[in-house]
């Protein structure tokens, strides 16, 4: 690497994180607290406050979890360097001897500027600190490996070792006696560093202890030796090439495993994102046409399931959620496997058109959203369906699965939201956008891009084999689970096609993204910006959309064929009147005796479906469905069932008898009370159930002996809002609070770095004076306009150290300019424990 491409070393060493950043503009204070945005919360005092905060473990580990493979490895890097190291140091470690590589120089200009400004890293290019928490995690460690595979250093290793047997090693290994331990050790290093000494040393080792170094060589670099080793490994103990640490264990010290490594501390360097490759292509009208086409299938179907759960659906289980059993139901009545009926249920909850009715006998029914929801154009629906899958944290792939308790999580249920979802979803389809227009992923390629912009929980922190890559086949971590669900799922609502991103599905992201190497966190959007990119994909989606039609085809075989979507009056009769018998490009419903019966109970007359066939049929009415209407209806009512508990009246005194001779209708317990009347035992439902079981016809009548007409109630629960997303940890900030905290924490880091004059007393306590004294300076400061600095306690009892510059005394109360704070506010005297002046 050559000197001009080294970046500008600054002038001044800040000698702390705190005066690193002190050293720092806004907008670099902006771009940490919008990339940690845990250090908002509470807003930092000061700029000391905001670098402690930034150095727990908490926060570190989160902020190293977050990080793209390469700045991580650069992270890893810098643990296992000296402290403080220089940027050259640091790249040899990660280019290893050879260098010159322009993408890794370029990339570790990145990851250095990335760690700089998240606060993991800080100091001039001449003396780079990694903050010490992340060292403490990354550095190698018995207990754990280190994710490079090195081992301790030879200063670390030889720790408790004896003088005596330092200068031993000294002696095996050609160097000159040292007069101390220390000097020994200095010796051995220089030894290890040095290429053509340790070279030279190596050339002279034996094939078996060589063999022993590069299985060690990138980790675990520790190994188990007996109290008696053999002649090869005594060659390696007796030069300190191994070094024991515990009985019966040896490791490879850092320097010489450097060396055998050619100086780079990974095996395998991911400077760049692997590229996301495309499976097939297709043409965009082709994509957007088949989107369009499972966008109107999506839509079909959360209408047949909460068709389905009109009449009020399955119950809610005590712990939450739908029961196995329901879920099967559902299934089968959707003709889709469990796992996308869970999906369809979720979307549905998710988008607030499901929800428990909150009923004693608690069960899930439609909302009254569901009825607005219906009367908006097919595009909007879809868009409202859209929306709410993109932001929901609630991930149907959990479903069936079991959680930390072993218990497992029902669809509707709890713990199924993962705050994780929105964000990689959305990432997902963004990647999609790097592809050619009508371009699907390849699904290996899409996660391994994927596991590079977030590697594995874990890797952060020692939790992979070391020198072994982030994408070797492991089982799928949770990120990975939900890409692969996302890719699914986007294709069974519409929003990509045959595996590509539709035009519409690109709206729905917000803008026309761009590829972004290293798949930074992009702030949530507000309701207003999900809502207009709604609008924009809706837009785009309703001109592919079929327009409904107001006609079906008659066949003679008692069947009716929709050549397309139905218009909705249509499609509500026509399901009464039919039954659905398949569905796909067409649907084709059947005409029976019992679906006619329906309509018929509904009210409808006979001379009312005839009607209504001849105004919507494109074709002529055929003959066996007229006849078949007809005669259902001649028999419709003829037998009238009442509340006796039961009664069966009929003019006919023979049918009665034939009802009677019947085997069938003993469990009706049936017995005539007059010619035309036979009373059952049976409730009036189960006898107008059993009287349709024997092939009758009857109708149920009011105690007024009018015609019940019987049509489904539309249950329907309580207004209920869509569940709010559930997100672990703070919420991104905007830039208007990220402003608004940086001017406080700036603010506040003037006043407690502002000079004072000393006061009596232990340096740093708060200022002690009388009430007289306390007074007469507040007046006199007013006087000046010079500011003061005060010690204050609170309501609660929480003391604190401000400097104000007094505007108005009066009343037992200063108001003042509150430097600290960066507004005016008022104190109280009596809670003012002393005032003294600032220094010139």
């Amino acid at each position: 690497m050559s000197t001009d491409e080294q970046p500008q070393r600054p002038a001044d060493t800040p000698r702390s994180l705190a005066e690193a950043l002190r050293s720092r503009d806004d907008a670099s204070l902006g771009a940490l607290l919008h990339a940690r945005p845990d250090l908002l919360t509470p807003v930092p005092n000061d700029l000391s406050q905001l670098a402690t905060r930034a150095a727990t473990r908490a926060s570190v580990v989160r902020a190293l979890e977050r990080l793209d493979r390469f700045c991580q490895q650069v992270a890893e890097a810098l643990a296992v360097a000296p402290e403080p190291a220089t940027y050259e140091e640091l790249h040899a470690l990660v280019a290893g001897d050879e260098g010159g590589d322009p993408t890794v120089d370029a990339a570790l200009r990145r990851a250095v500027a990335t760690l700089r400004e998240q606060a993991l890293l800080w100091g001039a290019d001449d003396r780079l600190r990694l903050v010490r928490t992340a060292r403490e995690l990354l550095a190698p460690a018995p207990q754990y490996p280190s994710p490079t595979g090195l081992g301790p250093t030879v200063a670390e290793a030889t720790a408790g070792m004896s003088p005596n047997r330092m200068q031993d090693i000294v002696a095996a290994a050609g160097l000159p006696s040292t007069h101390d331990a220390v000097s020994a050790v200095r010796s051995l290093t220089e030894l290890f560093t040095d290429r053509t000494r340790m070279s030279a040393l190596l050339d002279e080792a034996p094939a078996e202890s060589v063999e022993v170094l590069s299985r060690l060589v990138w980790g675990p670099p520790y190994g188990q030796v007996t109290a008696d080793p053999a002649r090869h490994l005594r060659w390696l103990l007796d030069r300190g090439l191994l070094l024991p640490t515990a009985p019966g264990t040896v490791v490879l010290p850092r320097e010489a495993a450097l060396h055998l490594r050619a100086g780079r501390a990974h095996r395998v360097l991911e400077p760049v994102p692997p590229a996301v490759e495309a499976l097939r292509e297709h043409r965009p009208q082709v994509v957007d046409a088949a989107a369009a086409s499972q966008a109107y299938m999506a839509l079909d179907t959360i209408e047949e399931l909460l068709k389905d759960w009109d009449e009020g659906g399955p119950t809610v289980l005590r712990a939450g959620g739908l029961s196995v059993r329901d879920l099967k139901r559902t299934a089968v009545a959707l003709d889709v496997p469990e796992p996308v009926a869970a999906f369809w249920v979720e979307l549905a909850y998710a988008a607030g058109l499901v929800a428990s009715d909150g009923a004693p006998d608690e069960r899930y029914a439609a909302t009254p959203a569901y009825d607005d929801w219906q009367g908006l154009p097919p595009a909007e629906r879809w868009s409202v369906l859209a929306t709410a899958w993109l932001t929901a944290t609630r991930t149907a792939g959990l479903i069936g699965g079991r959680d930390g308790k072993d218990r497992t999580l029902s669809a509707l249920g709890p713990h199924l939201d993962r705050s994780s979802a929105p964000e990689i979803r959305h990432r997902v389809l963004t990647l999609l956008t790097t592809l050619p227009d009508g371009a699907s992923p390849t699904p290996e390629s899409m996660l391994a891009r994927l596991r590079w912009e977030h590697p594995p929980r874990g890797i952060a922190t020692g939790g992979t084999s070391p020198g072994s890559s982030p994408n070797s086949a492991a089982p799928l971590e949770l990120r990975a689970r939900i890409a692969q669900w996302t890719l699914s799922e986007a294709e069974l609502l519409g929003v990509t096609g045959r595996g590509a991103l539709s035009a519409h599905g690109r709206a729905l992201l917000g803008s026309e993204s761009e590829d972004d190497p290293v798949g930074t966190a992009a702030p949530r959007p507000s309701p207003a910006e999900l809502a207009a990119s709604g609008a924009r994909a809706a837009r785009l989606l309703a001109p592919l959309l079929p327009e409904p039609l107001d006609h079906v085809l008659l066949q003679a075989d008692l069947t009716a064929v929709a050549p397309g979507p139905l218009e909705r009056p249509l499609a509500e009769t026509l399901s009464v009147l039919a039954d659905v018998e398949s569905k796909g490009g067409a649907t084709v419903y059947r005409f029976t005796p019992g679906s006619v019966r329906r309509a018929l109970d509904a009210g409808k007359s006979a001379s009312d479906l005839h009607a209504f066939l001849a105004a919507h049929a494109r074709t002529p009415v055929p003959q066996p469905l007229a006849y078949l209407i007809d005669d259902v209806a001649r028999k419709h009512g003829h037998l009238r069932i009442g509340a006796a508990s039961a009664y069966v009246r009929c003019d006919d005194e023979a049918l009665l008898n034939e009802i009677l001779a019947d085997k069938r209708s003993q469990g009706l317990r049936l017995r005539r009370l007059a010619p035309t009347v036979l009373a059952a035992q049976a409730d009036p439902g189960a006898l107008l159930e059993g009287l349709r079981g024997m092939g009758f016809a009857p109708a149920a009548e009011s105690a007024e002996g009018d015609v019940l007409i019987t049509r489904a109630h539309a249950h329907r629960s309580p207004p209920r809002t869509a569940p709010e997303p559930v997100h672990d940890g703070p919420p991104l900030a905007d830039a208007t609070l990220i402003g608004a905290a940086v001017r406080a924490i700036r603010a506040g880091d003037l006043a407690s770095t502002a000079p004072r004059k000393a006061t009596p007393g232990k340096a740093g306590a708060l200022p002690r004076t009388t009430a007289a004294e306390t007074l007469a300076t507040m007046q006199a400061a007013v006087l000046t306009g010079e500011a003061v600095w005060i010690g204050y306690v609170n309501a609660e009892g929480s003391a604190s150290q401000r400097v104000i510059a007094p505007i108005r005394v009066e009343g037992g109360f200063v108001t003042a300019y509150d430097h600290t704070a960066d507004e005016v506010k008022t104190y109280p005297l009596h809670r003012v424990t002393g005032v003294a002046e600032l220094a010139e």
